[in-house]
């Protein structure tokens, strides 16, 4: 199934000429759970990855054995949704909240030593030919993102996150399955298996990266649209339009457009060359949420308030937002990383 973004509910490039400056392409992932194949664009599916190639691994010191084991996560999510889907106000059976119940973290695999290296995990792969926007480095079409799931790296203590690039021309032999750990830090660093409807949409730079005087008034136009909206709804809440929420950035996975600084502010991303960086993959924790609904999918309307729609991957890391910025001079320079 397709996924439809709604029209913006204003033209705000017509009511805001200057906007057309600040506009960009970006192109919305839209993950569902499903079961991709290795030669599709997916969040966590099978890897085309040659049978020849090593696996990548973490190496990194940190504790290993201790956590989730891996397979309970899958179990834990699987029981909830089947619960769900049978009667969203009874939750599981006694059985299965007895199974839940031993489903905690603990010494997993006490064999493992915190030196050992464990297999990363597959975050997503995404073809240039599926993915409107994607461009890597020279005769390349594939981007495969990987990455350890204990947040324990570097003094800020998070993920470890491997970007590959590569020509998936010639692949022919590729692995069985996915390598992957026993044991994962936290459950929120698993993402579900998802299928992509790829959509490109347009998008306009975050508020506090335009200029002053047009930040104003569109804050001056903000309040007046409310004022407008309470004065016709006396009896009912009116809907605001809100640049940030409705006009700006749109929430979930996405490929391009502009970074969102809603919680640290603006920040330049820059390149060891010195180019400035902007976002290649955008890995969000939610579809949509009250402040976003405008941007919910038309196929998704219906469900948009059942539980866990709008969370379709599983995945929270950092505050619930991922970027990997990639050198808008030379695609295949080292990548940067940030989170929110």
């Amino acid at each position: 199934m397709t996924r439809a973004t709604p029209e913006r509910p204003v033209d705000v490039e017509a009511i805001f000429p200057e906007l057309t400056e600040h506009r960009r392409a970006s192109t919305r992932l839209h993950p569902r759970q499903g079961d991709p194949q290795c030669r599709e664009s997916s969040v966590a599916g099978p890897f085309l990855w040659p049978a020849e190639e090593p696996w990548p691994v973490c190496t990194a010191v940190h504790v290993k054995g201790r956590g989730h084991r891996l397979a309970d996560v899958r179990l834990r999510r699987r029981i909830l949704r089947e619960a769900w889907q049978r009667d969203p106000h009874a939750g599981p059976s006694e059985a299965e909240r007895e199974v839940l119940a031993g489903l905690q973290p603990g010494l997993h695999a006490p064999e493992l030593r915190d030196a050992d290296p464990i297999p990363l995990l597959a975050g997503a792969q995404l073809f240039a030919h599926e993915v409107p926007g994607l461009v890597g480095p020279e005769g390349c079409d594939l981007l495969q993102v990987l990455w350890c799931p204990f947040e324990a790296h570097g003094p800020d203590r998070r993920m470890d996150v491997l970007v590959k690039w590569r020509r998936s021309q010639g692949i022919t032999e590729v692995v069985a399955e996915n390598p992957e750990p026993v044991v994962v830090g936290r459950a929120e660093c698993v993402p579900n298996s998802c299928v992509l409807h790829p959509e490109q949409v347009v998008e306009h730079e975050y508020m506090e990266l335009l200029g002053e005087d047009l930040q104003e008034r569109i804050r001056a136009w903000e309040e007046e649209i409310l004022d407008e909206a309470e004065d016709d709804r006396q009896d009912a809440d009116p809907y605001e339009i809100d640049y940030q929420g409705d006009l700006s950035i749109p929430p979930g996975w996405k490929v391009g457009g502009f970074a969102s600084w809603h919680l640290t502010g603006p920040a330049r991303i820059d390149c060891s060359c010195g180019a400035e960086m902007s976002p290649l993959l955008t890995v969000h924790d939610r579809e949509w949420d009250s402040g976003s609904l405008s941007w919910v999918p038309l196929e998704d309307r219906q469900v948009m308030r059942v539980m866990d729609a709008n969370t379709p991957t599983g995945v929270y890391v950092g505050r619930g937002l991922m970027r990997i910025f990639a050198c808008t001079a030379d695609p295949g320079h080292p990548p940067r990383i940030d989170f929110q």
